[in-house]
């Protein structure tokens, strides 16, 4: 055992033992779990209302390649409000099948940035503020906040590497690689970012604990 006297030798050991548990946690056949139907979400939460349903065409589908979509617009009447929900649940990862990430999606589409930070809100009935990515974007004469998050069981992740980091802890400590990427939109109207922002704010407050019941725990 002299050999691992020498801290070259002791590293190469730890990255062997590393390499090991990762492959005995990847090769295990992987617990997906079970989740209600995404379109099966309410309508209607917390003074929202569904405006439009809408249509992910098949070409988005075979990109994103997620196993559950929902895009939807609600509206609050009582505080003139409009805001777009996206969610897509990923079973498991294992396939290569990820989120795609919003930081490199919207610039793709012609999205220019002006703030990307982070902020943290305050939910009802949730022991923590959930820490989520702020960003503020504009294409032409139309500007929008969005929201966004990844969700993996009961935790939330703002940052794409640290999403990363916990896929592999829990594949190989509950062998499970099940996530979702949550956005939400809210446009800016009269050139008021703070105003949207708050909107979509609210709106995270009122659908998140309703669509929890949607997604792995």
């Amino acid at each position: 055992m002299k050999f691992l006297n020498n801290q070259s030798m002791r590293i190469l050991t730890a990255v062997l033992v590393l390499q090991a548990v990762i492959f005995y946690g990847l090769s295990r056949k992987e617990y997906e779990p079970n989740t209600l139907p995404l379109s099966s979400v309410p309508m209607t939460f917390g003074g929202w209302t569904l405006a439009q349903e809408g249509v992910v065409d098949k070409e988005t589908q075979d990109v994103l390649k997620a196993d559950d979509l929902l895009s939807r617009s609600y509206i609050n009447l009582s505080a003139r409000e409009q805001a777009h929900l996206f969610v897509a649940f990923f079973r498991s990862q294992r396939t290569g099948k990820t989120p795609h990430s919003p930081k490199n999606c919207l610039p793709g589409n012609g999205w220019v940035q002006s703030i990307a930070d982070q902020i943290a809100i305050e939910v009802p009935g949730v022991s923590r503020p959930l820490v989520v990515n702020h960003y503020i974007v504009a294409k032409g004469d139309a500007k929008s906040v969005v929201l966004y998050w990844y969700q993996s069981r009961d935790r939330v992740v703002a940052s794409e590497y640290r999403a990363k980091f916990y896929v592999m802890a829990d594949a190989i400590r509950y062998n499970r690689t099940d996530t979702s990427l949550i956005r939400v939109v809210v446009p800016v109207t009269e050139s008021n970012d703070v105003a949207a922002t708050k909107s979509a704010v609210d709106f995270v407050k009122a659908f998140y604990v309703p669509l929890r019941q949607y997604l792995p725990s």
